[in-house]
Parts: C-alpha cells; sequence; structure tokens
C-alpha cells in the first residue's frame, strides 16, 4: 500500500480524497488546518491541526512512512504550501501542488487589482460607501480602521474573540452560492463595490459575475507566489499523477 498525505481544506481536496479512496493500492490520509469548526465529511483517515512548521511536517511525514504528498490547500493558504514543498524535499518524496486556475477577467469586470487584503483596505475610494467583504474571517482586521464604510461580511466562521471587525453586518453561510441569490445579496445592502480573494473554482464565482452584471466595481486581491514543483490544475490531473506513482 502506498500512503498519500493529501493536505485539505477545499472542496477539490474533498473530491480528490473520496476518489483516491477508491484507488486499489492507496491508503489516503487527509490533513485539515481546523480553521473551519464544521469542516464538511471528508473520506480517508483525518486529521486535525498545524504540524508546526517544516519541522513537524517532516517528521510527520517520516513518522507516518507517508509516500506521496499531495498540496490542495486554499491559494492562500501560502505558508503550508512552503512548507509541504520544503518538507517533501527534505524526506525526499513526490509532491504535488492541486491548484486550480484563477479567475480571469472577461468583458464588463471592473477590476482594482491589489497584490495583498492591506493594499485592498487602501483601495477602497471615498466614493465607497457599503461593500461587500468576501475574505474569509481571518483578516478582518485590516478593514476595522475604516469609520465612514460599511461591510457586509460573509464567512463560514464566527471571528475569534477579540477580533477587530469593521462596522457592518457579519453573514455566515458556506458556499456554492448561486447568481440569482448573490445578484439579490448585492441589491438588498445596496453594495457598491466587493472585495474578494482571486480563489478562482466555481463554488463563489457567482458574485464575481453578479458585481459585473450590476455594474459593481471587485477590488480583486491576487494570489501569493507558490513554489516550484509539479502541479495540476484539476481533481483528475491529480489522480491520473497518484495512478502513475503505484507503478
Amino acid at each position: 500500500m502506498k500512503r498519500v498525505l493529501i493536505l485539505g481544506g477545499t472542496g477539490d481536496a474533498a473530491e480528490l480524497a473520496a476518489k483516491a479512496t477508491n484507488i486499489p493500492g492507496i491508503e489516503v490520509m487527509v490533513s485539515l488546518a481546523g480553521r473551519t469548526r464544521q469542516p464538511k465529511d471528508v473520506a480517508g483517515n483525518i486529521r486535525i491541526g498545524g504540524f508546526g512548521g517544516v519541522t513537524g511536517l517532516t517528521a510527520y511525514l517520516r513518522d507516518e512512512k507517508i509516500d506521496l504528498l499531495i498540496d490542495a490547500t486554499h491559494p492562500f493558504a501560502a505558508q503550508i504550501s512552503l512548507n509541504a514543498a520544503a518538507s517533501a524535499a527534505e524526506v525526499n518524496i513526490p509532491a504535488l501542488m492541486l491548484v486550480r486556475p484563477m479567475w480571469e477577467r472577461v468583458i464588463g469586470d471592473n477590476w482594482i487589482e491589489v497584490e495583498s487584503i492591506e493594499a485592498a483596505a487602501q483601495k477602497l475610494s471615498d466614493r465607497t460607501k457599503r461593500v461587500f467583504l468576501t475574505i474569509g474571517r481571518q483578516e478582518l482586521a485590516a478593514f476595522a480602521h475604516i469609520e465612514d464604510i460599511w461591510f457586509l461580511m460573509r464567512m463560514i466562521d464566527p471571528p475569534q474573540p477579540n477580533t477587530l471587525v469593521p462596522k457592518g453586518l457579519l453573514l455566515y453561510d458556506r458556499g456554492p452560492f448561486t447568481l440569482a441569490d448573490e445578484r439579490q445579496l448585492l441589491i438588498q445592502h445596496a453594495i457598491d463595490t466587493v472585495v474578494s480573494k482571486n480563489s478562482g473554482g466555481d463554488a463563489t464565482y457567482a458574485k464575481i459575475i453578479a458585481a459585473r452584471e450590476l455594474n459593481i466595481p471587485v477590488v480583486m486581491v491576487q494570489r501569493p507566489a507558490i513554489p516550484e514543483g509539479d502541479r495540476v490544475a484539476n481533481v483528475e490531473a491529480a489522480l491520473n499523477w497518484l495512478i502513475s506513482h503505484l507503478r
């Protein structure tokens, strides 16, 4: 049996784990960071929590005799991707990154592209009054100092206690979201600007389409750099990579 560790937390990771468990000769281990209080059901042997940096992950790969590593974390989880690449190199096992494609600007999109969450906060103009903030719960503090803007903040779980939170409304929900619902949400709350990470995928793209249809600008945070190495863009390609390493 080959033991594969999938670093998860995304829908792609869950789909990959479910399909990989059906491949003969593979034992699937899935690691979740534990940031979501009630994660969706995931196939395989699950562990929750961090590893303790490169040193901890390297030790885990050795102790658990992991043969293959697939990093299917969120595109903005830059640190774990760096750690995964370093640890796989340290123990000399094949590693793969499953990186879903970024959203691409199309005709009708009004995007203001920025390099970081902090830059997104700085880009909000004096004319901005009501913002749909869809960056998750961990980076809300970057907007908390803005006094004259109301924020609709959507996330899966509530912010941690003592987190600085901007003025506005917290909305707890989990995608996928329909275009009709996203359009209604923007209209209902009179949103004039959307702030989003360029996460890619279909689950949350409807908000981008709705903003396009309603001519609402989107402050789009670009992805951080990821390590060099083997990478694929979809689950089927990741499964093919797995199968190729069983020979």
